[in-house]
Parts: structure tokens; sequence; C-alpha cells
């Protein structure tokens, strides 16, 4: 089969392929949608085959297309990223894209903003907050940030830290159901569930014991359960990043602090093994540091909660 001998053609195929249009493809190339249709056409012509499905409204990959895309991407993206071996003292360029849970993300957006990119002012970051697992690799992401245990996967990851863990509930809800004082009392409470593909997620102390509590709502945002608890539906397992406004104004408050939770690991994950690009590095490092700092402040002092 013949090589295209035009990086910039493969560029707008993966661009239009990540987008789902050739306007989002010229967008993050600094060209025209013109352009990238013609692009795409020399492939298609040079390779024989469609490679998208086109209609009025949208285009939409071609098996071929998608089996070519998985085995191209981490290609061209060597080949975009290995100036960086070659100017170890510059500053990134390109676009970053990032996902990470939303919770954390709305703690690292400000110094994110402030100090990446205004220390790398070619750089360009294109930020997912959900807390669905996405294909990195498929969707084209450089780099995840998840919380919690990692379920065996061939991304190369790394330990960023540990955010401590709470439950909570608003002071009406603990009015009118009472003050939980022991885990027994705390299993027949109303509670909100946080889940993943559809997995609720139990309760898990500090000494390893554990149970799954009864819900009257599972959501499998954080935002959810932080909105469900401050309108006093029940009690909530959360990050405590993700409601320490709320703990310091009191709209909410710990539940049951004398049996503590384990602190939730948080890793970054990525596809480029030992050959990070400059970008990746530096935004993984300065994970690393905004998540100490989370977990220093998030931590409470001796007689606190």
């Amino acid at each position: 089969m013949p090589v295209p001998d035009r990086t910039h053609d493969l560029l707008a195929f993966l661009r239009t392929a990540e987008t789902g249009s050739f306007t989002g493809a010229a967008r993050r190339l600094g060209t025209t949608p013109s352009a990238i249709s013609k692009s795409v056409a020399r492939l298609e012509r040079q390779f024989g085959v469609r490679l998208f499905h086109r209609s009025t409204r949208n285009l939409a990959l071609t098996a071929e297309a998608v089996a070519y895309a998985e085995r191209v991407a981490p290609l061209l993206r060597a080949i975009e990223d290995a100036g960086d071996i070659l100017q170890p003292g510059r500053t990134a360029q390109g676009l970053l894209r990032v996902t990470m849970p939303a919770d954390l993300g709305a703690a690292l957006m400000e110094p994110l903003a402030r100090e990446v990119l205004g220390r790398n002012p070619g750089l360009k970051i294109d930020v997912s907050l959900t807390d669905r697992h996405v294909d990195l690799i498929r969707e084209g992401y450089d780099v995840a940030l998840r919380a919690g245990l990692l379920a065996d996967t061939e991304l190369t990851s790394r330990r960023l830290g540990a955010l401590p863990m709470v439950l909570v509930a608003s002071p009406a809800y603990l009015a009118a159901r009472g003050v939980p004082r022991t885990v027994a009392a705390l299993r027949t409470h109303t509670h909100v569930r946080y889940t993943v593909a559809g997995r609720a997620f139990p309760i898990t102390f500090a000494d390893g014991s554990s149970f799954l509590p009864e819900s009257v709502l599972d959501t499998d945002s954080g935002a959810g359960l932080r909105g469900a608890a401050l309108a006093g539906v029940g009690i909530a397992q959360v990050m405590r990043v993700a409601v320490q406004d709320g703990l310091e104004t009191g709209k909410l408050q710990v539940v049951l602090p004398e049996a503590p939770l384990p602190a939730v690991p948080v890793q970054a994950l990525h596809a480029f093994a030992r050959h990070l690009p400059l970008r990746v590095r530096l935004f993984i490092d300065f994970a690393a540091a905004q998540i100490a700092k989370l977990a220093a402040n998030g931590t409470p002092q001796p007689g606190q909660v």
C-alpha cells in the first residue's frame, strides 16, 4: 500500500476524525475547510478507499478509516513531538488534549490557565471535564487524570498523589434524620451513590471495612453528588476538595468523622510510554504539584473535621 508523502494530509484526516467535521479540523490546524477537504480527498485517491461517509450534516468514519486512524495517530504524534528531544529547553508548543473528572478540573482550571498557559504562549489546551473514562487513543486525548483504583490497562500511568474522601450531608438533612454516631447507624440513613458504568461504589473505611448503602439517587457525576447533598437528599461520599467550600460555609457537614475514609489515589494516564512530549510532561508535573497542594489543604488538622 502506498505511503502518503504529505504529513499535513494525514493531520487533516486525523483532525477531521477527532472533530467530526472539516470545519473543526480547519480550526485546529489554522486553515480552511476547503483545504482540509482536499487533503482528505487526496488520501482517498491515493489509497483507493473512502475514509468518511458524508452527509449534509456530518461525517462518519468508515471501518477502514477507523482502523487506519488507530494505527497512524501514535506514529504521527511521535513525529510532531520529536522536536522536544532536540530542543529540551524550549517551551511547549501545539495542542494538549486533557480529560479529567469535573470536580478535579474545577480545582485545577485556574492554576492550569495561569501557570501552564502563562508560561507556554505557544501552547493550546483542550480540556474535557467528565467523569466518564474516555478512550484516550480512539478519542485523541494526550493524557487523562483518573481518581480511584485503575482497572488493568495497557496505558502508561503515573501516580500523582491521593486526595481525602469524606461523608457529607446538609445540616437540614441531619436535623431531620439525626446524626449517625456509628457505622451501624450510618447504614440506616438515606444515601446518594457515585456510579461508574452502572456500578455503584460502596462506602469504604480506612480500616478496610465497607458496605453498599441503599440509595435514593445514583449519579456518575461528582457534581451531582454534591448537589444532592446540598439539597438535603441524603449522605454522599465525595472527595473533600469537591465540597471544601460547602464545609467552610456550613452548607455541608462531615458525617461520622470518627470513622475516616481512605484517600483516593489520583493517576495520570497516557499512551506515550517513555517518550513523553514536552507538553504532556509539563502538564503531568503541574498536576502532581497541584494534587499535593489539594491533599495538604483538604486534610483536616487535629480538632477539625
